[in-house]
């Protein structure tokens, strides 16, 4: 495959990605991936996945959304990242990197998504419901129960949820949003007005598959709790075809089990849409 580096504006900081295309013709359109909760295109899905789907004539697009990593710099010392992130933000940068795409002649991509960017996906596909399928990949199941749920599984804020969220209202009414308070579990350090923003606006992905028409497939690892990614509840409330795969010894990252992952996502979507892998 052929990989550029890419910069995408937005209404405030850029975003980084890399655009892969196959080393012939583009032939079975474009797909975007949507990392997961402070990853970004260079890590996890976003990485493995381009050189498998190239192979079946995907143009891909791997990018970075404004909440990408945890805290991060670019050509300042202004902090940006992960830990300042807002949905109706990475709602935004998931439309921009469509646009951007349909730009280069790609108006409906496939759409992937891994973890929070699986949750946002279906926000996402519902607003484009020309979507011609959709990739969950250990997507969470997101709603107003997100920060507790992680905290019963020792991330995010964990059982000082109450004393955290405290912190954060506090700080935003004192006029400091951007305030970083530390969490006990992954990720570690959130800004105040972040903390806030995700105790209310994460898409329920549940309350969303029944407006989602286009194929589905939803894969969680083994090692995954059923109840936090939802691979099976989410296929059977979509609106249209669905199929599960859950992947043997395999965590969240897909560590060690990448090249199934990826043969497995190949598969289903050159059954899905008819494509042939070249060689």
């Amino acid at each position: 495959m052929r990989t550029e580096l890419v910069t995408i504006q937005t209404p405030t900081i850029p975003i980084d990605g890399a655009f892969h295309q196959p080393d012939g013709a583009v032939t079975a359109g474009a797909v975007l991936l949507f990392h997961g909760n402070t990853m970004n295109f260079y890590s996890g899905m976003a990485r493995f996945l381009p050189p498998v789907l190239t192979k079946l004539g995907f143009a891909c697009l791997a990018f970075n959304r404004r909440g990408h990593d945890v805290v991060t710099t670019r050509n300042s010392r202004a902090p940006e990242g992960g830990a300042f992130q807002t949905t109706a933000e990475a709602i935004e940068d998931n439309r921009i990197a469509a646009q951007w795409l349909a730009q280069k002649g790609f108006a409906h991509p496939v759409v992937i998504g891994h973890s929070n960017g699986g949750m946002l996906a279906t926000r996402h596909v519902v607003d484009h419901p020309q979507t011609p399928a959709l990739v969950m990949l250990s997507a969470g199941r997101g709603g107003p129960s997100t920060m507790k749920d992680s905290g019963r599984d020792g991330l995010g804020a964990g059982e000082k949820l109450p004393q955290i969220l405290a912190q954060a209202e506090a700080a935003v009414a004192a006029g400091r949003p951007r305030e970083l308070l530390m969490m006990p579990g992954w990720w570690y350090v959130i800004s105040a007005e972040s903390f806030i923003d995700r105790q209310h606006t994460v898409p329920d992905t549940i309350a969303l598959a029944p407006n989602i028409k286009c194929p589905v497939l939803c894969v969680r690892g083994d090692q995954e709790p059923r109840d936090r990614y939802p691979a099976e509840e989410f296929a059977a409330a979509v609106g249209g075809p669905s199929t599960v795969e859950i992947v043997a010894n395999c965590d969240h990252f897909y560590n060690q089990q990448e090249e199934v992952v990826a043969t497995l996502v190949a598969g289903w979507l050159a059954k899905t849409l008819g494509l042939q892998a070249k060689p």
